[in-house]
This record gives C-alpha cells, structure tokens and sequence, in this order.
C-alpha cells in the first residue's frame, strides 16, 4: 500500500432553491446566507484534518454544493487563500468551482477566477426552457448561453457543461438537440449523464414520466457518436473531454486516491499505510450542525478489509481505460490473487478484457456495470 495523490473538495450545501431530483446534501438559502462564519468553519475544520496528512501537496481542489457560486467572490478568495496558507498547494493544481449560469451568478464569474479558480463547471441540464422548467431549475436557456459566453470572455479557458438525457417526455430529436447545441459552445469537457430517480426526491415521491428503456439506448447510442464525431473521448462512464482536458480532481477519485472532504455533509478518504488502512471521514450534513465546532465531525471509519476489492472496484471500473493491475495493490495492498476467481468469472462472461496488464472492462462490462461489480461483493 503506497500514498496516492491527494485532492480537497470543499462543500458549500446551499441553493435557492432544491430541485426535485437532487438527492446532494444541498438546502435552501433562507436569507443572507453566513459566509463569515461558514468560512471560518472550513477553515477550521481544514486544520483539524492536516495532522492526518502530514503535510502532503493537495494537487486538486474541487468546490461544490449546493450552488457555490451564491457565495461571494470575496468569500471564495477567503477560502482559496485560506487553503493555500495553510497546506502546499501544486504549483499546477486544478481548482474546479460548480456554478449556475443564472445572470445572478455570472456577475461574479471574474471575481472567482481572480481568486484562483481555474476551471469552471456550469449545470446547464437543458437548453429547452420547457424541460428546464420541469426539472426545476432557475435558469433559462438564454441565460445558459450567455453564461458560457461570460466565461470565454473572462478567461476561462477549461469550462466543463453538465447536461442530463432521459429527461421527462423527452424525445430522441430533444436530447440531441440538447447535446448538439452544448457541443457548439466548444466546452473542454461535457458531463452527460442520464437522469435517475432518486430516493429521498421530490421525483421519487412523485415520478415524472421519462422515456421507455428503447428511447434511452437510442440517445445514448446517437450521442455518443456525435460526441466521438466531435472531438470528445469518453474516458468515464459520463464524462467526456478533449484531449488533456479530463478532469483531474475526478480522475483521483476513479483512481481511488486520497481526499480531503471540508463542508457539511463532505467526505473524506484517507490511506494510512504505516497501519495497512483506509479511513472514510465524514460531516455533519446539516449547516448549523457543521458551524458548531462540538458537532462538526459526523464520524469515521476504516474500510473492511473484505470491502476493499469492491470500493477499489466500485470506483477503477467506471474508466473506460480502467487502471493498470499494479495500481490495486498500490492503492489497496491487496494482492491480485486474492481477486483472482472474481477476476477470472468476470473474463469468461465477456464484462472485463483479458488482459495481463490491465483491469479494463468491455463494452459489454460497461453497459451492465452493476452486475460487473456484483462479482467483487
């Protein structure tokens, strides 16, 4: 078991309103939202967390709610700045922020670039005013165009766009539409996933109507070869980049490298190889909790060690590329061998590639995922 690379992601739970497939740790702003004392309760918790990471460079930083771009650009200044005095930053680090392409928020896109972000993430969803509409979102299509546009002119030159298919009543003609028109606005990267119900959402308690399973396999047939068409490599299950441009900070996570998680409701994953174990550490969900420094901490946990092939898994198996078989002992400190029967079955039913050098799942594997990973349990 070696150290990985380690990340920071940074959570900022609030949103003006919850949209009803959001299943993220995320709350409605009721009123000036207390970005003083928010900031200096991740910095804080941010301290607490450094002893276990005995100094080690953070080579990401990913900050995500909730909606952080309600926060002020001061306020997000105050955090970057923060970080960086208090642990090494790379000297190239990707620091991701998400952010709405409501007019409200582009007004304060310049001042978060001045303040260190180097990648924005807009949750478009839709182009289509009636679907947004449906899925509860406040911004409008317009507003998603000139949001990208605001961007570009700023500076950013990494811009990633999330867009959901499978959306309600949607048709193959919509969903295509959807895409084709977020691959003109020439974005780095596109996350293109399909909408799922949730439980604990407005959507599971009252479903919309989505397309049947044959509609669904069509869009994600049809899209995938625009997406090819155009440049963009699926290297993820949803996610797809020009060259060089994947997004670092996930790619960690996929790779099952080490995190900090800061924030309500943020996790964390730690590697400690001088006891031969990996620590889940997590955070009180709910602000006001969070905020209070007896409270903070939700609680912590070592990975079993008869979990760790499936979290290894969970995580490397959504590459299109998978990872290289070394990296399972490098990461874990298990001995492929011990995986070797599951890894064997997996071969023989056509989800993984045979394959010497690396864990790579099939075209096939990819498509039926969940039962891939069944074999690692």
């Amino acid at each position: 078991m070696q150290l990985p690379p380690l990340s920071l992601y940074i959570h900022i739970p609030w949103c003006v309103r919850k949209c009803p497939y959001c299943d993220f740790n995320s709350h409605a702003a009721r009123g000036d939202l207390p970005e003083e004392q928010y900031v200096e309760a991740l910095m804080a918790d941010l301290e607490s967390e450094l002893a276990d990471v005995q100094g080690r460079e953070i080579e990401t930083v990913f900050i995500g709610g909730g909606t952080p771009s309600l926060f002020s650009a001061g306020a997000l200044a105050r955090i970057l700045a923060g970080v960086a005095q208090r642990t090494p930053l790379a000297a190239n680090a990707e620091i991701t922020m998400e952010a709405n392409p409501g007019t409200f928020e582009q007004a304060r896109f310049a001042g978060f670039r001045e303040a260190g972000v180097n990648r924005l993430s807009l949750g478009i969803q839709s182009f289509s005013d009636a679907q947004l509409s449906a899925l509860g979102r406040i911004h409008s299509a317009d507003e998603a165009y000139t949001a990208v546009a605001s961007a570009r002119a700023i500076g950013f030159d990494n811009i990633n766009l999330d867009l959901m298919h499978g959306l309600p009543q949607q048709t193959l003609t919509g969903a295509l539409h959807d895409l084709e028109t977020a691959i003109s606005l020439q974005p780095e990267h596109l996350s293109w996933y399909q909408l799922t119900i949730e439980p604990n959402t407005e959507f599971n308690a009252r479903p919309p109507a989505l397309p049947v399973d044959e509609l669904l396999w069509e869009i994600q047939e049809q899209g995938q070869q625009r997406l090819a068409l155009h440049g963009f490599r699926q290297y993820e299950i949803s996610a797809y980049a020009r060259d060089g441009r994947e997004a670092a900070h996930n790619l960690n996570y996929w790779r099952f490298g080490d995190y900090i998680g800061i924030g309500a409701g943020a996790h964390g994953k730690l590697t400690r190889p001088e006891e031969k174990r990996i620590v889940r550490r997590w955070k009180q969900r709910q602000p006001a909790a969070y905020m209070d420094p007896a409270r903070r901490l939700g609680g912590e946990n070592p990975i079993a060690a008869d979990e760790l092939a499936f979290e290894f898994m969970l995580n490397a198996l959504r590459l299109v590329d998978g990872v290289p078989v070394g990296l399972l002992g490098e990461r874990t400190g298990l001995d492929l061998q011990q995986i070797g029967p599951q890894l064997e079955k997996a071969v023989r039913q056509g989800l993984l590639e045979e394959n010497p050098d690396q864990i790579r799942p099939t075209s096939q594997g990819r498509l039926f995922l969940n039962n891939l990973l069944e074999l690692f349990l």
